[in-house]
């Protein structure tokens, strides 16, 4: 029987696990950077986080599209060696310096994925595509677990913010080489000795047209889950006020590494996977803000808005590793970069409007910000079984 872990998987995941040992050290340490070091107004960090985000889905569109016109791998590249750029974040000595150096390296993020998605979806057997993006998810949290260790233990051995920010750049420069190693060469070409390889790829669109169902529903669930997706800056930022700057940012490791570990089951269980999308995703992730919002607000303390980040880890686990798989199994290997891109653009778009909304209902108390994304990341499970409902994905 052929491996799902074979070497392009393997060192595409390796790439993801690298990425976010360095970019996930920023996403934690950036509210903490700008709002109580550079004393911006916590509605500033809705703004930036909208501008990155908000741009950053047109940045996913166009990478997705230009990555099945001029090969996947090329466009994977081009983005990740880019990434770089918020690694310089910690030297701007005032709010809008800050987001925009942070903004241009998440576009060059948001370029990247479309392409890196597509690229692990081709080379990977339908019926491994679940098991092989929980895989990716896994090592693309677990980076993110690391980014979060080493943030830690900086600000709690008082080392600057700016200098544990570049360091980032030393694994998301491994993370390109990991791409750059890859074998993975595109769709073959056209000739005679690939007839039969046309005839599949034929069956494949018409596949795909019979599914058109679910992947509409996932890409407009996805956008509408997007305005409830807020940057995970809000629990950071409410939970350093509810207690330390150490305990806003360890509250984020506990985020990834739930994530990692149940984003994994999720795809080694992966079955029904438009339902479970809708309840084990997206429903749980409203339920976890719910959590969130409610202890702030009553004082129930640190541990249950603990508790409510687990909800969300869960949700976002099985959400990261079931959306990429739905599209990868009713998108052909011609057009799956621009689904990858469609999906990341739909949840950026969103994005943009939660980030901006929630930085302004959390002016008016942080109940309000989370009761709205709890709300939204609902509707979007109902929008998800009523499109899906037919789908025997």
């Amino acid at each position: 029987m052929k491996r799902w872990l074979t070497r392009d998987v393997l060192l595409i995941s390796l790439s993801a696990f690298f990425a976010d040992a360095g970019y996930q050290a920023l996403i934690a340490g950036f509210p903490i950077f700008l709002v109580l070091y550079l004393k911006a107004p916590v509605y500033y960090l809705g703004i930036a986080m909208a501008l990155a985000y908000g741009i950053g889905s047109v940045f996913a569109y166009y990478g997705g599209m230009l990555a099945d016109r001029h090969g996947k791998k090329k466009i994977a590249l081009l983005g990740n060696i880019l990434i770089p750029v918020l690694s310089f974040t910690g030297f701007a000595s005032f709010a809008a310096e800050a987001t925009a150096i942070f903004s241009a390296g998440w576009w060059a993020r948001n370029f990247r994925t479309p392409a890196r998605r597509a690229m692990i979806g081709d080379i990977s057997r339908k019926l491994d595509k679940p098991k092989v993006y929980g895989f990716l998810n896994a090592l693309d949290v677990g980076g993110g677990v690391i980014a979060v260790a080493y943030l830690s233990i900086g600000i709690y051995l008082g080392i600057a913010l700016k200098l544990i920010f570049l360091a980032t750049a030393i694994p998301i420069l491994i993370s390109s080489l990991c791409l750059f190693l890859v074998s993975y060469k595109g769709l073959p070409g056209r000739g005679k000795g690939n007839i039969k390889a046309a005839k599949k790829a034929s069956k494949a669109v018409k596949s795909a047209r019979a599914k058109i169902g679910a992947y509409r529903g996932v890409i407009l669930a996805t956008g509408i889950y997007g305005l409830s997706f807020y940057s995970l800056s809000f629990p950071v930022l409410t939970i350093a006020q509810q207690s330390t700057d150490l305990y806003g940012v360890l509250s984020y490791a506990v985020f990834l590494l739930v994530s990692a570990v149940f984003g994994y089951v999720a795809g080694v269980l992966a079955k029904k996977m438009v339902r479970n999308l809708a309840i084990f995703g997206y429903f749980l992730a409203g339920v976890g803000s719910l959590i969130i919002g409610l202890s702030y607000h009553f004082g129930l303390g640190v541990l249950v808005s603990y508790l409510g980040i687990f909800v969300i880890g869960v949700a976002v686990g099985a959400i990261e590793t079931l959306e990429p798989t739905i599209i990868s199994l009713v998108r052909s290997r011609t057009n799956s970069g621009s689904g990858m891109g469609a999906l990341t653009s739909s949840r950026s778009i969103g994005l943009f409007a939660a980030n901006i909304a929630l930085g302004f209902l959390y002016v008016l108390g942080p109940l309000y910000a989370y009761g709205f994304a709890a709300a939204m990341a609902m509707l979007a499970g109902i929008v998800l079984l009523g499109f899906g409902s037919k789908s025997k994905i």
